[in-house]
């Protein structure tokens, strides 16, 4: 499974201009991928993320991994020393994965990803019949 960046969109109408970007600001989640009998595994790290904030998703082959961190406090803060930031990667898939099973779950900040093989077709006998 290799990593895809997103390329930068660029303007038609003045190329040498950088093209403004979002106040929101990502970071690349540290990730683990591993290779097992049925599949992959992701572990992507997305601390301070709740689960309803995480959003993956699956288009033309390419898995997106999004989520938004926020303070567990409540209140507004008063002093703070760093500010969170938004979670963003996508990976391309290998076409022996099945997008359609895949499956998701968050636990103590660790986003595991089970990405099932698809079925192979299996050989069968097909039965000649006489009219």
């Amino acid at each position: 499974m290799a990593e895809r960046t997103v390329p930068v969109p660029t303007t038609t109408d003045e190329p040498s201009r950088e093209p403004t970007r979002a106040e929101e600001s990502y970071v690349a989640p540290p990730v683990d991928i591993y290779e097992t009998e049925h599949g992959l595994v992701v572990h992507a790290d997305l601390p301070g993320v709740d689960p309803s904030a995480i959003d993956v998703r699956v288009d033309r082959g390419i898995l997106t991994i999004q989520g938004k961190a926020s303070h567990i406090a409540p209140g507004e803060p008063i002093y703070r020393e760093y500010e969170l930031s938004g979670f963003f990667r996508q990976f391309q898939l290998p076409e022996e994965i099945d997008a359609n099973r895949i499956s998701a779950e968050l636990k103590n900040g660790v986003l595991t990803l089970q990405l099932p093989r698809a079925e192979k077709a299996q050989p069968r006998r097909i039965e000649v019949r006489t009219s």
